[in-house]
């Protein structure tokens, strides 16, 4: 099989580059965080009582318990050598502190657009992950699949709190929800910082690419709500798409004013970085996002053309150093990884 043709199997759902405002949102997830009744939480739970509810819950798939979602996989976590574990968290399918664990699996549809992370904080995280700006529709398939537990498992549930969960800030409805957003005209014309400032005042967060604790890297933010107890789940996405509403919009002002105002320094900019890319024997995956925004940019405003716009989504799990060890099925040095994600970029740039 070609490199391309195997880059092309590995396309998430939400990697394709489709969906509502997708010059700027690259993706809408709905994270559900559930625990069951009759078993300590993960945290304080033993290493015994933690495989119990993995084979609960696998059980229950074996018998049909997802059907209704079309084909899907069971992953144990423990079966998975290490540079696999991490091309599912560069894919966005599992955390990176589940990738730690060995009592822990996880449940995958077939478009990964639903997985489902058994022992990772708590004893279910399902999360639903959509190209472009669909959180309504994430969250309408998010609370599908917390139907199906629920009808067959009791979940820790108290009158006045809600769903409850390891760690206090979740409880409630139990509910993240996110949008990924690829701000680069922002961050060019000076006005990330403020309008980062301003979100935040209404109960809006702002993280890097894998959620919290981690960088925000090539222009890459996730943006979500920061409360989930008193507040209905359809309450909370309302509120969320309005914020990203205003984000996008924005984002694509600053765009056109740095177009007017800076033309030229923004067209070498972005010619500079397609020359990089296109052309690099070396790259470490920071500057990889780097010029790969700029890239995206570029194509965006019609400055490239004759590149799938989906190269950035692409690039975002492919050259990252878990992902890019599957697609060479080998162990590589950090020296190596910076040669083949050079190797992996001219590919797709080409």
């Amino acid at each position: 099989m070609s490199l391309d043709n195997f880059l092309k199997q590995s396309l998430s759902r939400w990697m394709t580059g489709e969906g509502p405002q997708n010059s700027v949102a690259i993706s809408s997830r709905v994270r559900l965080a559930r625990n069951l009744m009759e078993y300590p939480f993960p945290g304080q739970a033993s290493p015994a009582q933690l495989e119990e509810v993995e084979k609960k819950i696998r059980r229950w798939w074996n018998t049909g318990g997802l059907k209704s979602l079309g084909s899907t996989d069971y992953i144990s976590i423990k079966d998975l050598p290490e540079n696999q574990r991490l091309a599912l968290v560069d894919k966005h399918l599992i955390s990176p502190k589940l990738a730690g664990q060995d009592y822990g699996g996880v449940l995958i549809n077939k478009d990964e657009s639903v997985s489902v992370m058994i022992n990772e904080e708590d004893h279910l995280r399902i999360q639903t992950l959509l190209p472009g700006s669909q959180l309504k529709e994430a969250w309408n398939l998010a609370s599908k699949v917390d139907d199906l537990f629920d009808a067959d498992f009791d979940y820790a549930w108290s009158a006045p709190a809600g769903y409850l969960t390891c760690c206090p800030t979740n409880v409630g409805t139990g509910m993240r929800a996110s949008i990924m957003l690829h701000l680069p005209g922002l961050a060019l014309s000076g006005q990330q910082s403020l309008v980062f400032g301003t979100i935040s005042k209404v109960g809006i967060i702002v993280r890097g690419i894998f959620g919290e604790g981690s960088e925000a890297r090539g222009n890459i933010f996730q943006i979500s709500n920061q409360i989930t107890l008193g507040q209905k789940e359809e309450e909370i996405i309302e509120a969320l798409n309005r914020v990203t509403d205003q984000v996008i919009s924005q984002e694509l002002e600053a765009r056109n004013r740095l177009l007017e105002t800076e033309n030229i320094a923004l067209r070498d900019k972005i010619w500079r970085a397609y020359g990089i890319l296109a052309n690099a024997r070396v790259i470490t995956s920071a500057e990889a996002m780097e010029y790969i925004s700029l890239l995206r940019l570029g194509i965006d405003l019609n400055i490239i053309e004759g590149i799938n716009p989906r190269i950035l989504q692409e690039l975002l799990v492919f050259a990252q150093p878990g992902y890019l060890q599957k697609v060479f099925n080998a162990e590589l040095a950090p020296r190596e990884r910076d040669i083949k994600r050079a190797d992996l970029i001219r590919e797709l740039v080409k």
